[in-house]
């Protein structure tokens, strides 16, 4: 008899038994296809080259298409039994039965202890793979020590929880906001007066041939900081204090040949202002 040894993990040994030169179980046979190789089905059946030449009587790799070739291959494989270990969680493990095992093993009960190396046979090439199992049976291994219990390591996390709650009670009054001064503006325009709809743009008094002089008087030019709108005075009278959206609080002081209708032009002191301001629509409230 012929003997194949490789260690599977630290315990696993792997015998292969072949009668006349090779044993096979069963009557599993591949019939070889055009283009195989003994290589190929070796992998294919998971066994080695060597293995298919013994079980098959081979004295070189040379195959032909339609001859049949015994892929089945007892192989034999061993489990040292490790704490916490049950026939059923090792059955599962490697594929088989509980009654295989305990026949393979003379065992005449399901009682199994640490140390204890059990044989495991496999044929066709399928090696055992270690699977992680579903949840055991009650078959559990002596001497197995009882998992140590942790409650009390999570008793104090509803005590931290209630002292919690007095923190978030502490904290339920929120602060009310106060009005912040920049919205002021805003609630000077909902004073009662006269609300429109306008058009606005912007100007300077910087341009070339501007004398920097309002249509009321007002020397823009000395006073670059005075909040000035250009306005068609039939719809908004000269010399009226108007909130201008985005611009503020100003004087109706000026006119221009282009300010007609729902139309104001916002005095600025720079042309990069004019410019950044543009063309946009707006609401104004005339205040007086």
């Amino acid at each position: 008899m012929k003997k194949f040894i490789f260690t599977l993990g630290t315990t696993a040994i792997l015998s292969a038994g072949f009668a006349g030169g090779a044993s096979a179980s069963g009557n599993d046979t591949y019939q070889v296809q055009k283009g195989d190789t003994l290589w190929s089905i070796a992998q294919n059946h998971d066994v080695s080259v060597d293995e298919l030449k013994d079980a098959n009587n081979l004295t070189s790799t040379i195959i032909h298409p339609e001859q049949n070739l015994n892929v089945s291959i007892i192989k034999e494989i061993t489990h040292k039994v490790e704490r916490g270990d049950t026939l059923w969680s090792i059955s599962q493990k490697y594929g088989v039965t509980v009654e295989q095992i305990k026949a393979w093993n003379g065992l005449g009960n399901d009682l199994i202890i640490p140390g204890q190396v059990f044989a495991i046979e496999t044929s066709g090439g399928s090696q055992a793979v270690a699977q992680p199992a579903p949840a055991p049976k009650a078959e559990p291994v002596q001497e197995a020590a009882p998992a140590p219990k942790e409650e009390p390591a999570e008793q104090p996390a509803p005590e931290a929880e209630q002292k919690q709650e007095p923190a978030q009670e502490a904290a339920a009054p929120a602060p009310q906001p106060e009005p912040a001064k920049e919205e002021q503006p805003a609630e000077q325009s909902q004073q009662s007066g006269k609300q429109l709809t306008v058009e606005a743009t912007a100007y300077t008094a910087s341009c070339e041939g501007c004398s920097g002089v309002t249509a009321t008087g007002v020397d823009l030019k000395a006073n670059p900081n005075q909040k000035v709108i250009a306005v068609d005075p039939s719809v908004i009278p000269l010399g009226s204090k108007v909130y201008v959206e985005g611009y503020g609080e100003a004087i109706a002081a000026d006119t221009g040949g282009a300010i007609k209708g729902n139309k104001i032009d916002v005095f600025v002191p720079a042309q990069a202002d004019a410019e950044q301001w543009g063309r946009k629509t707006v609401n104004i409230t005339v205040l007086d």
